[in-house]
């Protein structure tokens, strides 16, 4: 599963807390929503950091080539 997969199915599990939590009015669903929404960030931030890492080997090949 690709990280763009993996966010995406991140994003697809919230779906339920959130419209319980909004449309129900369930507490404990905003509970987990906000767990959810901070595990989402982690997962953003690893990915940031994993294009950080491609684009700097990408242009230390480039160097080299040249």
């Amino acid at each position: 599963m690709s990280k763009f997969d993996d966010l995406g199915q991140a994003v697809k599990n919230l779906e339920a807390d959130f419209q319980k939590f909004y449309e129900k009015g369930q507490a404990a669903a905003g509970t987990r929503l906000r767990k959810g929404l901070s595990d989402l960030r982690k997962l953003a931030q690893e990915v940031r950091k994993d294009i950080q890492e491609v684009k700097a080997r990408r242009k230390a090949e480039k160097q080299q080539q040249q």
